[in-house]
């Protein structure tokens, strides 16, 4: 039976559209939507994992294939990122979640909506990539939870579809200027949490001096396809420059300079196994922004409030219409 076929006034309310439910489908007016595996998928034939679309200024197949192949690979849910999750939501009143609508969109295996759907009314989790299907096996079992295979940046969902919205490290990778994005994702909620990769813009010189040759080498390293050899590379770069850096943070914590090694203050309390994840994530993606504080600032011409955490990840904020 369609996992759907009694969450047709919950469908409706997103599409802002009377819902049919099948066997394996959802109808949205002359839209046709397959239902595989349980999950929505919203994506055109033509820009499904693997169809070989052509990538643009408004898709990036070469990006959804390096997330899906992530996500395959680093798809268990760690008790170390209930603390990260902690983190994240520094600034989100949970408890206020309790009757809410929440939208998870480029939620990967889910590990956010793992520790929000026992907290809100419904959760919708929305990838572009095979990320979904992992993200199904994990949270199947919650009857509150929809998946949906789609775009970010061609959602179907009505204005006001959700009571709050949540993208965390995902549209600084997408192929449109992301504080744009958020911008454009204001009408679905009235408050909306974000992550993007921070410029560095709170750290010393060097910080970016290390940044800019590591920028040119994911460039170069963001070509190969093999997974073999990506995974290959992962590895060296893990023990080559990831853990001799946090280790050298370590050392210096010691006498209260830890702060100043790359690398230390994010990772000094992740597992090698999630460090590992990290450094698969951060070089074989084509495209990467980042933003500064007063970047983020300038959201105010849209959002009534920007609210900026002072903590670590950098930079995580919170938007209210």
């Amino acid at each position: 039976m369609n996992r759907y076929a009694g969450k047709t006034d919950t469908l409706a309310a997103l599409f802002g559209k009377p819902v049919t439910v099948t066997e394996d489908a959802v109808r949205v007016g002359e839209a046709v939507y397959p239902v595989i595996d349980e999950v929505i998928v919203l994506l055109p034939p033509e820009r499904r994992p693997g169809a070989g679309a052509a990538g643009g200024a408004a898709f990036a197949p070469d990006i959804q294939a390096t997330f899906g192949a992530e996500w395959r690979t680093y798809n268990e849910i760690k008790p170390e990122h209930a603390g990260e999750f902690q983190r994240y939501f520094d600034l989100v009143d949970l408890g206020a979640l309790r009757g809410a609508r929440v939208a998870d969109l480029g939620c990967g295996i889910g590990r956010w909506a793992h520790y929000l759907a026992d907290r809100c009314r419904e959760i919708v989790l929305v990838d572009f990539s095979e990320a979904i299907f992992v993200a199904r096996r994990h949270l199947g079992d919650r009857p509150n939870a929809l998946f949906f295979m789609g775009d970010i940046l061609a959602l179907p969902f009505a204005p006001g579809s959700f009571d709050f919205v949540y993208s965390l490290g995902v549209l600084h990778h997408l192929p449109a200027p992301c504080l744009d994005v958020v911008r454009s994702l204001k009408p679905l909620a009235a408050r909306h949490l974000y992550f993007l990769y921070y410029a560095l813009d709170n750290r010393p010189a060097y910080f970016r001096w290390l940044l800019a040759g590591v920028t040119v080498l994911r460039k170069g390293l963001c070509r190969v396809r093999g997974e073999r050899a990506r995974w290959a590379i992962t590895k060296f770069l893990l023990w080559g420059l990831y853990l001799p850096l946090i280790g050298l943070g370590r050392a210096l914590d010691l006498v209260g300079l830890g702060r100043r090694v790359p690398l230390y203050e994010f990772y000094r309390d992740r597992s090698r196994a999630r460090i590992e994840q990290d450094v698969y994530d951060r070089f074989f993606t084509r495209i990467e922004q980042r933003v500064t504080r007063a970047d983020i600032e300038t959201l105010r011409d849209t959002f009534r409030a920007v609210t900026i955490s002072p903590d670590l990840p950098y930079w995580h904020f919170l938007c209210e219409r």
